[in-house]
């Protein structure tokens, strides 16, 4: 049997590296950005007669297109990010596509390059077809894997023609997720005073200074987790990089940790700058700041009534696929749309166990489906 083109596509893309460094500086150049498959997308909505087009920053662009049908009043921004993580202790080759037992092997190929091919094989289907009842904005963004900058290049060109909904395509088993948590990230430094270690009451010691702070976010995280959505569960704190000290010899005068804080609906920056600064306050350390806290992504709460979840479902519907809604525990850029107040839903094929892992794969099958699914949303009308 042919391989379906959705399948062709995804192998083109995966064997595509857009490497999201994460504010590393040791990741190889030669896999990092996502220029290149930026620009593979942009030739494939092009070919298909769009005026596709990069946006955003020049080394790290975001693509996209537009499909406008005579006639159509709704508007909706189907976004599939470019970025993937890093490919550090990866068992298998990362960027050299495989099937086996059905399942497609290589970084990208769940999250999220699994939805993009589907995406554009049934915006293909739908456009030599003359069926596109809707209006569709594709995009393809940057930098989802970390700060998300490529939805904001996208919300900032998109001023004014916002869309009416969203679809943010990530691996969630073919399952509309309406919810997800919201992330923030922050660091926290601490200052101190170096001297010979021989003579260390000479100094202050940043690294334990930064070693109080660690446990008192510790006692945080516990607080934060007795509170809970009755969907999404607890906010979470966790301390993920901890860094400090120059050498064993000498009292160490400066040290930083980052944290990442996973918010429910209604939290926001200002909630958790005040939190860590009581935390920080109560780990008696001197020398201790907020150097940084932003939130990245917002948390996703769409109401089950709201327009994108129906046509959502009733594609779902159509292709025989489950229509109950799910919630997620990860931050995805619906998150960011949301805050901008542009309402939406997180699907796609793949599930998120598969995602970042050192043997990323995805279904063969589920990204057929979800072409199927793209296509019943882009043909339905509005």
């Amino acid at each position: 049997m042919a391989e379906a083109l959705c399948v062709r596509y995804l192998r083109d893309y995966v064997a595509i590296p857009s490497v999201n460094p994460m504010g590393r500086t040791d990741v190889d150049p030669s896999i990092v950005g996502e220029r290149r498959y930026a620009e593979h997308v942009r030739h494939q909505l092009g070919a298909m007669g769009l005026d596709a087009e990069l946006i955003g920053n020049p080394e790290r662009p975001t693509v996209i297109a537009e499909a406008r049908p005579a006639g159509a009043q709704e508007t909706v921004l189907v976004e599939s990010h470019l970025d993937t993580v890093p490919v550090d202790g990866m068992e298998i080759e990362p960027f050299r596509p495989r099937i086996e037992q059905g399942r497609l092997y290589g970084r990208g190929a769940c999250d999220t390059k699994g939805g993009m091919a589907a995406l554009v094989d049934a915006l293909g289907r739908v456009l030599r077809n003359g069926t596109l009842r809707r209006n569709v904005i594709v995009a393809g963004a940057a930098d989802e894997e970390l700060g998300s900058e490529g939805a904001r290049a996208l919300l900032a060109h998109l001023s004014d023609r916002r869309p009416d909904w969203m679809i943010a395509t990530e691996p969630t088993d073919l399952r509309a997720v309406r919810a997800h948590k919201g992330v923030a990230h922050a660091r926290i430094g601490a200052r101190g005073l170096a001297c010979h270690s021989s003579t260390p009451r000479k100094g202050r010691n940043a690294v334990v200074a930064i070693g109080h702070a660690i446990l008192s976010l510790d006692r945080l995280a516990s607080r934060l987790s007795e509170r809970t959505d009755p969907a999404l569960g607890p906010a979470t704190l966790s301390v993920g990089v901890v860094h400090g000290g120059a050498a064993a010899n000498i009292v160490p005068e400066y040290a930083w940790v980052l944290l990442d804080r996973r918010l429910l609906p209604g939290e926001g920056v200002e909630q958790v700058r005040s939190e860590l600064e009581e935390a920080l306050h109560e780990s008696g350390a001197a020398g201790l700041s907020i150097e940084r806290c932003r939130v990245e992504k917002g948390p996703l709460d769409t109401p089950e009534s709201h327009r994108s979840v129906q046509a959502c479902q009733q594609a779902l519907a159509a292709v025989g696929l489950p229509t109950e809604t799910a919630t997620a525990g990860f931050g995805t850029d619906a998150g960011v749309f949301q805050e901008a107040g542009i309402a939406g839903v997180v699907i796609g094929p793949g599930s998120v166990e598969q995602a970042h892992s050192a043997v990323e794969w995805v279904e063969v099958g589920q990204v057929e489906a979800m072409a199927d699914v793209f296509r019943q949303l882009l043909e339905a009308p509005a």
